[in-house]
């Protein structure tokens, strides 16, 4: 697939011409919340087309929606069957976590990669930079590099989990473009496509069992393909989704959301309806507070 671009992203607002993009003079799509997140953006994930925004190019912090781009470099340097080192630095890191990695011992990257992308685990993070790059400073110079590569001018990464965000910060316009860059890549489509994994791995039993955070798999929003979400108390809930209905394939990014899975499901909604006049599927209930 073409690479997404900051001028593939068709934003309607004024200040961003000295950008370069085009500024239609409303989005298809026009939906105010009673809550709405801090930023956002709902947008085609082939076309690049935006059929809604909020701050498009806010600079906010991020949470673990850093893990995108983690997954990003991993994929690019790293084989599905390389064993990856539980290091001490792994073991102790702070937030979600996949929370079992056995110190010292090696696991395969591929089970890495699940572990950084379904339950977010910071320690996956750790040991992923650590084997792929000689060191976590290494690996976030390799980040940054990329975010530049991708033309994410938002974008500055300090850390390869997202837990420590003073100095993690994007913009929907730029997640938008990294979760066009990450579908691309299908180790990552499959990986966040997952609700749950059982995956080899050094511990009694010899198995793993992983389960996605995902609002819109837990909860079987249909078509749902990806992506990740996010939480931090500076960053709040954070969101990136994206769902494909008859060849249709929609993204959305939510960025310091009240309620980032309602809000998803409610824009998506619209983007298929009205934009695009394709069907309403049913879904099943959704729980108070999901």
């Amino acid at each position: 697939a073409p690479a997404l671009s900051p001028a593939g992203l068709t934003l309607a607002k004024p200040s961003l011409e000295l950008a370069g993009i085009a500024t239609p003079a409303r989005d298809p799509i026009q939906l105010a919340f009673h809550a709405p997140p801090r930023a956002g953006l709902l947008f085609n994930l082939a076309s690049g087309q935006v059929l809604w925004q909020r701050n498009a190019y806010r600079r906010v912090r991020i949470a673990s929606l850093t893990k995108m781009m983690t997954a990003l470099a991993t994929v690019q340097s790293g084989a599905p069957g390389d064993r990856v080192l539980v290091t001490r630095a792994a073991v102790d890191s702070g937030g979600s976590k996949v929370g079992v990695l056995p110190l010292g011992k090696h696991v395969r990257l591929e089970t890495m990669l699940y572990g950084l992308l379904l339950p977010s685990g910071n320690d996956a993070a750790i040991a992923l930079a650590q084997h792929l790059a000689g060191s976590v400073k290494a690996f976030v110079a390799r980040m940054n590099a990329e975010a530049a590569k991708l033309g994410m001018g938002c974008t500055r990464y300090s850390s390869p989990s997202g837990y420590f965000d003073a100095g993690n910060f994007s913009c929907a316009a730029d997640l938008a473009m990294l979760a066009h860059a990450d579908l691309a890549q299908p180790r990552i489509a499959r990986v966040v496509h997952t609700y749950s994994a059982a995956l080899p791995f050094p511990i009694k039993g010899g198995k793993l069992y992983l389960y996605n955070n995902n609002p819109l798999l837990i909860y079987h929003y249909p078509g749902t393909t990806g992506l990740k979400t996010g939480w931090t108390i500076a960053a709040g809930r954070c969101l990136v989704a994206t769902a494909e209905r008859h060849g249709v394939r929609l993204g959305v990014v939510l960025l310091n959301s009240p309620d980032p899975g309602t809000q998803a499901r409610q824009l998506l909604d619209r983007g298929f309806r009205d934009v695009y006049h394709l069907p309403r599927v049913p879904e099943p209930p959704i729980p108070a507070g999901a």
